[in-house]
């Protein structure tokens, strides 16, 4: 089973983005996602409180998993560590589709603490950020939490009035929405993207000692 898990930020990347990139990966490696599962659950909420998500992943076994990145699993580096633990427990793949590498039981640890390491220094440079919102973050939309449903109708080749009535929505509002956010491109997974070669090295090059 191919499943897909998005957790949207708009400091790091919105549901569409990671979405577009999932859709691009697994056609480029002829996977077929069975399952999406978007989670719009802050990311300041710690792993006990996320009782679906835990349910969620409990319930699989020997499963594909694609995120975007590790930050979509979460923010919190004791988090991170439970989560990373319990899925090579359930024999899960991980396809980290940013860097372009799978994570399972046969890892090297240096590329597991590689993954962590990147987690830490994205934290570690956000903490320096100004109070507020920061510059460039992306703005959000009220039709985010339909994006799921959204790119399915369109797979379903559903128009956009069709789509409008389903949804109880604008039709020219969601019409705007589907153009900004390229959830056509999203859809069909039209930005194929190219595995770079010695993605694990660049990984593990990328640690950072102290100094």
């Amino acid at each position: 089973m191919v499943l897909a898990y998005i957790r949207p930020d708009k400091n790091f990347a919105l549901a569409h983005e990671q979405l577009q990139h999932i859709n691009s990966y697994a056609i480029a490696n002829n996977l077929v996602i069975d399952d999406e599962f978007i989670d719009h659950t802050s990311q300041n909420k710690r792993l006990e409180k996320r009782v679906e998500v835990t349910k969620y992943f409990q319930s699989k076994q020997n499963a594909t998993l694609l995120i975007y990145d590790v930050w979509v699993l979460t923010t919190n580096m004791e988090d991170l560590i439970q989560m990373f633990s319990c899925l090579l427990k359930n024999e899960f793949n991980i396809h980290i589709i940013k860097q372009s590498v799978v994570m399972n039981r046969q890892s090297s640890a240096m590329l597991v603490l590689g993954l962590m390491d990147q987690l830490r220094q994205k934290l570690q440079n956000d903490s320096k950020r100004m109070i507020g919102r920061p510059k460039g973050s992306r703005s959000s939309s009220k039709f985010d939490k339909y994006v799921n449903e959204i790119i399915n109708y369109i797979r379903e080749k559903k128009s956009v009035s069709e789509m409008a009535r389903l949804l109880g929505v604008s039709r020219s509002s969601l019409k705007d929405y589907i153009e900004s956010r390229e959830l056509k491109q999203v859809a069909f997974g039209s930005l194929v993207q190219e595995t770079p070669k010695d993605a694990e090295e660049k990984v593990i090059s990328e640690i950072t000692c102290p100094n």
